[in-house]
């Protein structure tokens, strides 16, 4: 029998919020026992220049200092979850995904900001970094990489099933009978919706899906959206945070009309990727922090339920939305040191199965 161990899993997403981190003990494989999780909100200084960074072409010395500062939020958030609960022992490893400043997967090209050598001196434990590269090179997209870790977790549930991460962008995974695993970006999460949000609402996000509840939905706009490249292609594949701003003309819509459409898209984009698979999922799990706005739920049942599809949040299985991204790369972290696989050709279209990860001790 396996020896588990106990991994801490970092990550900055794209909505630039905070950092968040996770406790496991884990062997890498099924065996995860969750223990403790939490976010460390960026200021705003810091949430703004990760948003430019991300967006625009910053100067060199500036992404060196945003990379010191975001890793020493990332030292922050791990020394102050274990001053506020009861760690048995020391951990073993820290899996630390770093932020994405730029992802091109038409050029194999992605980039996470975060030094590990300096997490690593920080923390005084080693550190995997630099996940999604190893997978580029053999030709995959590098991303998504919570595939593995979704069927970890649901390795109980009936199958077919589906597990659709509402993020900055939408990702699914489809778990067939037979072991199969297919995963894949889908389009726009929360990342547009957010940035429209704020735009024209000053709100930093449709929390309750108020804003969005009172809005119509422009069918039309959608059905040209979708004509983008990016829709045409097949699972698996992968896009940048700012890959779909402009895909959709929101000109003239009110903030509600905006709202309520870009909520339209999501599902709509989900439900075409869905409709790819070998077999139409019994169950659909969501999770992230789209999964609790009302009104892409609302949209994405309604498009599922004609093909038999139930809608679920992850919570009801006991799982955690907000933290499973954070926990995904603390269990990719153990599988690195077992050199155990963190990517399929089925998950991230790569030549063959990759361990990703670069160890810094």
């Amino acid at each position: 029998m396996t020896d588990t161990m106990l991994a801490l899993g970092l990550m900055s997403g794209t909505s630039c919020d905070g950092a968040d981190v996770a406790l496991l003990e884990t062997d890498g494989e099924r065996d995860v026992r969750f223990l403790f999780a939490d976010t460390l909100p960026y200021d705003e200084d810091l949430r703004e220049r990760l948003l430019e960074a991300g967006q625009r072409d910053v100067s060199l010395v500036e992404l060196l200092r945003l990379e010191r500062d975001v890793t020493r939020e990332a030292a922050r958030a791990v020394r102050r979850l274990l001053a506020e609960n009861d760690v048995a022992r020391e951990p073993q490893v820290v899996g630390f995904h770093g932020h994405t400043v730029r992802h091109v997967a038409a050029e194999r090209l992605t980039w996470q900001i975060g030094n590990p050598s300096l997490l690593a001196e920080e923390l005084g434990m080693p550190v995997v970094s630099d996940f999604r590269r190893r997978d580029m090179a053999t030709g995959g997209e590098g991303a998504p990489l919570a595939a593995l870790y979704h069927a970890a977790l649901l390795a109980e549930q009936p199958k077919p099933c589906m597990v659709l991460n509402l993020g900055g962008v939408a990702n699914i995974t489809w778990l067939g009978a037979e072991g199969e695993i297919i995963a894949g970006d889908t389009g726009p999460g929360c990342g547009l919706l957010d940035a429209w949000v704020r735009e024209t609402a000053d709100q930093p996000y449709d929390g309750e899906g108020k804003l969005a509840a009172a809005g119509r939905i422009h069918a039309d706009r959608i059905k040209k959206a979708l004509a983008a490249p990016f829709f045409e292609k097949l699972l698996p594949k992968s896009a940048d945070r700012f890959e779909f701003d402009g895909v959709i003309e929101l000109e003239e819509l009110s903030p509600a009309d905006g709202a309520a459409t870009l909520c339209g898209l999501t599902a709509e984009a989900v439900w075409r990727a869905a409709q790819e698979l070998p077999e139409m999922p019994r169950h659909l799990w969501a999770t992230g922090g789209g999964a609790r706005h009302p009104r892409i739920v609302q949209q994405l049942t309604a498009r599922v339920a004609q093909a038999g599809c139930e809608v679920g949040n992850i919570l009801e299985l006991g799982l955690r939305p907000d933290s499973m991204e954070a926990e995904c790369f603390a269990w990719l972290a153990v599988r690195r040191l077992r050199g155990l696989a963190t990517s399929l050709p089925s998950t991230t279209g790569a030549m063959h199965a990759t361990v990703g990860g670069v160890l810094t001790t």
